[in-house]
């Protein structure tokens, strides 16, 4: 699959979910659930109820009076006079009614889960019943009912500018249509607190989110810190082992035929001396890269960052071996391609690293570096026919196979390391490559 088809592919996801946000634990689900319910009884009660009785404010049409005018009469003393009032009754509910005000509720079970799902359903029931003809109680209550929808869109909907236009499109809609309820003077404190309640919900959650989104950056910044050490001290231990080693086996054979052979102890010295070139040279390379992101000016700007090593330098590598009088053949097979600048690297430490400890545990020995350019990955084998190791070599306790293992598995690739039925010692990498 390509990544337009991933990428149509993830937003029909995204519009199908219509909002979808995190899991909600079980302690929400049941809140949500009695919050929904409680809504949706109280607007179906509030339907049912199908009488109400309005205030007339003003006076009440009557005919002219003939004659002299009537006095008014006086009300008791301690007593305040009563305003006129009309009781309305409205047509039996009908069941569409009833299911429309369950719905303008029920769905805020799903308000966290599906909050742009859970809005859109209640503010469509709550239109969809006030096609009829609805009580001024059940008005009320889906009005609550709107808000909460509308809080918990704008809390936990993923989707930003989707969410503000559907909010703007339902405060046009409550603008314009019979949907908000008529407030006196009891609803006043209720309409009031509603949002404040809801607003001092919002800031607490959102200071939980955001601390919780420093803590996640935090541990990220952690994670790369310690992936970037765990790479430095590869890259170091690559550098020096192998170059090191180098030297002090040159050095070792330098001091031994220095009185009977003094032109043969001067090419074990410039041997020395070219090794000691490059492990600076790469040493260089190196500390360039982790001083490139230091303050103030830059201080790798005069260091020689030449490119990092790779199969094409297999050459090089086998020659320097080879003046320390191990024999190594060098075979590549299949059609080279370019590859990755990390899987280039890791492919050359793998036969640097098989070479160094050849060099050190298997003295007198031959190796073969066999690198094979394969359909979608490639393979690199280093193999010696064994020898007993240097009086000089240190048990390097396996870190640098372990660091390899490590190198590899960024990239999807294998190492395999171990002795040889008929003797020696052999290392084989495969290593992935996307085909172009």
């Amino acid at each position: 699959m390509s990544r337009e088809e991933e990428s149509v592919v993830r937003r029909v996801r995204a519009w199908w979910s219509l909002g979808a946000a995190a899991a909600s634990s079980r302690r929400s689900w049941a809140a949500d659930a009695v919050i929904a319910v409680t809504l949706a009884v109280c607007t179906v009660l509030g339907d049912l109820d199908r009488s109400y009785v309005e205030v007339v404010h003003g006076e009440p049409e009557a005919p002219v009076p003939v004659g002299p005018p009537p006095v008014p009469p006086v009300p008791p003393p301690g007593k305040h006079q009563l305003l006129p009032a009309v009781e309305h009754t409205l047509p039996p509910v009908e069941l569409w009614e009833l299911l429309a005000a369950v719905l303008t509720a029920l769905p805020l079970v799903l308000r966290r889960r599906f909050p742009l799902a859970a809005y859109w359903a209640v503010v469509g029931a709550t239109v969809v019943l006030h096609l009829g003809d609805v009580a001024k109680d059940a008005t009320t209550v889906t009005f609550a009912s709107g808000l909460i929808a509308a809080y918990s869109a704008a809390m936990y909907s993923p989707h930003r500018k989707t969410t503000a236009a559907s909010l703007l499109a339902g405060v046009v809609l409550y603008a314009t249509t019979p949907l908000v309820p008529e407030v006196d003077g009891g609803l006043v404190p209720v309409l009031v607190l509603i949002p404040v309640a809801l607003a001092a919900h919002g800031i607490h959650t959102w200071r939980r989110r955001a601390q919780a989104l420093r803590e996640e950056r935090h541990e990220a910044l952690r994670r790369a810190v310690e992936q970037e050490r765990s790479r430095i001290a590869r890259e170091l231990h690559d550098v020096v082992t192998h170059n090191v080693s180098m030297m002090t086996i040159q050095a070792g054979a330098a001091r031994k035929v220095l009185d009977v052979s003094p032109e043969q102890a001067r090419e074990a010295m410039l041997a020395v001396e070219a090794a000691g070139r490059t492990a600076m040279s790469e040493l260089r390379h190196v500390m360039g890269l982790l001083t490139m992101a230091a303050d103030g000016p830059d201080p790798a700007a005069t260091v020689d960052l030449a490119p990092q090593p790779g199969l094409d330098r297999l050459e090089e590598l086998a020659g320097r071996v080879r003046d320390t009088g191990v024999p190594v053949e060098l075979t590549v097979r299949g059609t080279r391609v370019e590859l990755p600048a990390g899987v280039d690297l890791a492919a050359y430490r793998v036969v640097q690293e098989a070479l160094t400890n050849a060099v050190k545990h298997a003295a007198g020995a031959s190796v073969s570096v066999t690198v094979e350019y394969a359909p979608g990955e490639v393979r690199v084998e280093v193999a010696d026919t064994g020898g007993p190791a240097l009086p000089s070599a240190a048990p390097g306790g396996g870190r640098g196979l372990m660091g390899l293992r490590e190198r590899l598995a960024v990239y999807g690739g294998t190492l395999h390391a171990g002795r040889r039925p008929r003797g020696g010692y052999r290392v084989r990498a495969v290593i992935p490559v996307e085909e172009s």
